[in-house]
């Protein structure tokens, strides 16, 4: 016993046991694949934090070896994700918002941020809080994702044409990119264009090529990740030999060579005040949210391909200790990218242990390569940038919920505009709300079904979509639902009002098949239900109640002062009291 639980909480105790020389093979070549792509990406997504590139090479080492230790999906990629660094650079923008402050503050608040999201995973996972996330509809967290990648293209317009803006808003940064219209930088847009286009089409080309060449669609899926890497080498030897500094192109400079250093960040050199420290738990509790919604759902996406299991209370763990080695290693919040994992996924990983190969390659290249990233043009950071978060505007999941469902549209909507308008954080706390009231709503106000018996069967169904059997004496009510406070006076107005509509009517029966719980509120509602038909001559039945309903009813004082009966089925009581009439 003791042993399953150990192997619950460290999850690597139990694939290292059948770890083979094939597996080891399979999440090299997957971490290898992912490494090319994590290099640029991590660059990338430290500076849209607003924070130093190396941050992101940071954010690439320790937490990937803490998943590896404690989380349960193999091909899941955790580091740098575009979300949550945008996220990060709102955070950081609303805390230095008058103050004059370095990079070195920057770095610090951005640590302290992945150490209270880090100590918020942490607790869904040891609390198992992990359930409040599904509070959170799908059209909210469409409607989220959609405006933050418009948030996060646009907050690369000064870097791709040149110009000095400084807004995390989106008009506000439309309204700067006009004001600064004449000062468009000609040749930083024209490299942007070059680049925007490489990184586009040269994936395609790379795959035709490749596949044509060696008929193996693995290796050419894999050889087109290295785009970007071949992004970074062409853009920095192109400033280095043609000297682009001296026509205004911006590059990233020194990278400090060599590993972060393992510490507390050093919290009284910000010197936060009451309202900062509200402030940063704010965003650290609404960062881990999409951090483990995005996570999850790409985990338990890999895990049914692989027909495996997922257990989300552990990736809360294993992503809150993730964001805690990236707090306590001068890095950012971190989460898992679904294109990322994709890859990993494509290229074979297995296991966990493709993490750590990774956090290996990023290793070596914090200790070797970046005296070579000196000339990488700014330009190209923001490129990869704009072609990573286009995927992330899901067009079709837009259409499919407008075809579905309006509220639900009108749910997206809303939070797509909030966030584009008031930020992200509102965005998302409306959209929470939204989905809170849309919930309530619905289940306030449940389906209600009056049955009939389908003839020459023991079947009963809506009297409005078939053709049925009814009898003017007896009332037969379906409710889709649980009975709980927010439904259970609709429950009674619909008696009441059916009753109002029969006065033939001498019984009515609730069919209780689609009714799993039922509270306090509900059963004194029954109670009501009960006497009012007692009152107006007619006997109040139930059928097909099931065991945990029944429990609950047998602990009130409902049974007992039932005028009719509780029956097995609906058939058998419609059949007794047929007899009886």
């Amino acid at each position: 016993m003791k042993t399953i639980r150990l192997n619950t909480f460290l999850p690597f105790l139990s694939w290292t046991k059948n770890y083979s020389k094939e597996t080891f093979i399979c999440d090299s070549i997957a971490a290898l694949v992912v490494s090319m792509m994590l290099i640029p990406q991590s660059l990338a997504y430290a500076t849209l934090a607003g924070l130093p590139p190396q941050a992101g090479l940071y954010a690439s080492l320790l937490p990937l070896l803490a998943y590896a230790l404690l989380g349960s999906s193999g091909p899941l990629s955790v580091g740098p994700f575009a979300i949550t660094s945008i996220m990060t650079a709102t955070a950081l923008a609303a805390l230095f918002t008058q103050a004059h402050y370095s990079p070195e503050q920057m770095l610090i608040a951005a640590s302290i941020l992945a150490l209270l999201s880090g100590s918020f995973l942490l607790a869904f996972g040891v609390f198992r809080f992990g359930f409040l996330t599904n509070f959170i509809s799908f059209p909210v967290i469409t409607g989220f994702i959609s405006a933050s990648a418009i948030i996060i293209a646009s907050s690369q317009l000064g870097n791709i044409l040149g110009l000095s803006i400084h807004s995390d808003n989106f008009f506000h940064t439309l309204e700067s990119v006009i004001q600064q219209f004449d000062n468009i930088h000609a040749i930083t847009l024209l490299l942007s264009a070059f680049l925007v286009l490489f990184l586009y089409a040269m994936p395609k080309l790379l795959r035709a090529v490749i596949y044509k060449i060696s008929k193996h669609d693995l290796l050419a899926d894999s050889l087109s990740k290295i785009t970007p890497v071949l992004a970074i080498i062409l853009s920095s030897f192109s400033v280095y030999a043609f000297d682009l500094t001296q026509y205004g192109i911006s590059i990233v400079g020194d990278i400090p060579a060599g590993l972060p250093s393992i510490s507390i960040p050093n919290w009284q050199a910000l010197e936060l005040d009451q309202q900062d420290w509200e402030g940063l738990l704010n965003s650290a509790l609404l960062i881990s949210i999409i951090g483990f919604i995005s996570s999850l759902s790409a985990a338990q996406t890999f895990a049914a391909k692989q027909r495996q299991r997922i257990n989300p209370n552990q990736e809360a763990i294993a992503l809150g200790v993730a964001n805690l080695s990236a707090g306590l290693s001068s890095a950012f919040p971190v989460s898992a990218s679904l294109s990322r994992s994709a890859v990993s996924f494509n290229a074979g990983a297995k296991t966990p242990a493709a993490s750590a190969l990774t956090a290996i390659g990023i290793f070596l290249c914090c200790l070797f390569l970046t005296p070579y990233l000196y000339y990488l043009p700014i330009v190209t950071l923001a490129a990869m940038i704009l072609l990573a978060v286009i995927s992330l505007f899901d067009l079709a999941a837009i259409k499919r919920t407008f075809s579905y469902s309006l509220k639900d549209f009108s749910a997206l909507v809303i939070t797509f505009v909030l966030t584009l308008t008031q930020g992200l954080e509102w965005g998302l706390i409306v959209g929470i709300a939204v989905s809170i009231a849309l919930h309530l709503h619905r289940s306030s106000s449940p389906h209600v079904a009056i049955l009939g018996l389908v003839p020459n069967t023991e079947h009963f169904r809506n009297i409005e979509r078939h053709s049925v059997i009814t009898n003017n004496a007896i009332l037969s009510l379906r409710i889709d639902a649980s009975l709980y406070f927010a439904n259970a006076r609709f429950l009674e107005d619909k008696i009441n009002q059916l009753v109002a509509q029969s006065p033939e009517a001498k019984h009515i029966i609730l069919t209780c098949s689609a009714i799993n719980d039922i509270d306090a509120s509900a059963v004194e509602s029954l109670i009501a239900v009960n006497q009012y038909l007692k009152e107006a001559g007619i006997e109040f039945h139930l059928s097909e109640v099931k065991g945990p309903v029944m429990d609950r009813l047998k602990h009130s004082e409902f049974i007992d002062k039932l005028t009719g009966k509780i029956y097995l089925s609906h058939h058998q009581a419609w059949s007794d009291l047929v007899s009886k009439d």
